[in-house]
């Protein structure tokens, strides 16, 4: 059974910074690409950050040169780091593992954050 457990989420000033944890077990972490969806009240499901192959990475338009995801493979670890945060980037935020021999994906249950203004 996968499991993803995110962490520090919380409330935050603008322009301030943010780093989301994501402890992963349960799975073979190199058989997974770790990601980053965000959801914001009202709105749709909004990938963030995600690895695509190895180390590669890919972010959403709305983030890029403020938002770096990393990882630990000897800790099962995946990062957000959140900066220069805006009002606009409030959402739950899913860590995300995309098994690649099963093509399934598995979700945390999400950590909030709200960004002030």
């Amino acid at each position: 059974q996968v499991q993803l457990v995110e962490s520090g989420g919380g409330l935050v000033q603008a322009g301030g910074s943010l780093r989301l944890s994501c402890a992963v077990s349960g799975t073979i972490f190199s058989l997974n690409l770790m990601g980053w969806t965000r959801q914001a009240p009202g709105k749709q499901r909004e990938l963030v950050a995600t690895f695509t192959s190895g180390r590669s990475t890919d972010y959403a338009d709305s983030v890029k040169g403020r938002f770096a995801i990393s990882k630990d493979n000897t800790k099962n670890m995946v990062y957000l780091q959140m900066d220069s945060l805006k009002p606009e980037d409030t959402a739950v935020y899913y860590c995300t593992a995309k098994n690649v021999r099963y093509m399934t994906t598995s979700w945390g249950l999400g950590t909030q954050v709200t960004v002030s203004s």
